[in-house]
């Protein structure tokens, strides 16, 4: 799966963890699903970091 926007989505890409799908969006959301979890960039930096991408985290993170 080819990507036209690496460039772009580089630029707005808050990932910590280094891996060959950083910045090709389709497929880091895929990777992400197919684990159970969600990319990086669902989350503000300060929790990203913790690279603890689940979905509870992710709803607690965002009811506050």
């Amino acid at each position: 799966m080819d990507c036209t926007y690496v460039k772009t989505n580089l630029s707005e890409c808050n990932c910590s963890y280094p891996c060959s799908r950083k910045g090709k969006c389709c497929q880091c959301v895929k990777y992400h699903r197919d684990g159970g979890g969600l990319p990086a960039c669902f989350f503000p930096d300060e929790v990203e970091k913790s690279h603890d991408r689940s979905v509870s985290k992710f709803i607690s993170t965002m009811t506050g």
